[in-house]
């Protein structure tokens, strides 16, 4: 067998509704730090109903995915209708409380209860601030797939995709350790900071500090990534 039969057939595209159940396994099994959600929330579906649901079900043209030798291992969705997506949660949330709420009183354990804690009490007030109208994108890959060019070329398709359907914009939220090197990595993307708080909810099981990030990027310009290296004007804008 040759080099090129070996190597794995990777592709980048637009999602298709058949992707539905691998986007959702792929958010579980990166939803804890990289790492499978389980030890920190076990019910699965419900996690990616919160995170994928609106995007998969109401938005599928404003995704993208990664694919390799036919499996999905990354994902890019987005939503450019902000008004449209707070009514989906708010129609979805009685159920989703109510399915909360058995799991509260019944099954879950206490890693899982002590997550829905930080929910109520503490989740919604460590949102870093955000664009009142404006697409937004959620990034996600399996960890074996997170390298600089294949999130570079991920990332270009999905700002292409955004630009074919009429925005001029797009923000982002990420999580990172202390050192800010995802930020970084945003930033030479052309990606620039504009808020950010520590999230409480991995104390207890990392001794770094953990951080998430509002990044927004102008797509009136190019779609292109580029090696200029906002990071370095931005410190110097705030120091």
């Amino acid at each position: 067998m040759s080099e090129a039969e070996k190597k794995p057939h990777a592709v980048i595209r637009l999602y298709q509704p058949e992707d539905r159940a691998q986007v959702r396994r792929i958010c579980c099994e990166t939803g804890f730090l990289g790492k499978a959600v389980d030890p920190v929330f076990e019910d699965r579906e419900l996690f990616a109903d919160f995170l994928t649901s609106y995007y998969t079900d109401e938005e599928p043209d404003c995704a993208v995915v990664l694919e390799v030798d036919g499996r999905i291992m990354g994902y890019i969705l987005g939503a450019r209708f902000p008004g449209r997506q707070s009514a989906y949660n708010r129609q979805m949330l009685p159920a989703r409380l109510w399915r909360i709420l058995k799991g509260y009183f019944g099954h879950y354990r206490q890693p899982t209860r002590e997550y829905i804690h930080w929910l109520l009490w503490r989740g919604w007030r460590e949102v870093p601030e955000t664009p009142g109208h404006m697409a937004h994108m959620h990034i996600n890959l399996l960890p074996e797939y997170k390298n600089v060019q294949q999130t570079k070329e991920m990332i270009e398709f999905f700002l292409r995709q955004l630009v074919e359907l009429g925005e001029d914009s797009v923000y982002g939220q990420i999580v990172t350790f202390t050192g800010k090197r995802g930020v970084r990595m945003f930033a030479r993307y052309g990606f620039k900071v504009i808020d950010s708080v520590e999230v409480t909810k991995f104390r207890k099981y990392t001794d770094q500090q953990i951080n998430l990030f509002t990044v927004v990027r102008d797509l009136t310009e190019s779609t292109g990534l580029y090696g200029e290296d906002l990071w370095e004007q931005q410190q110097g804008q705030t120091a």
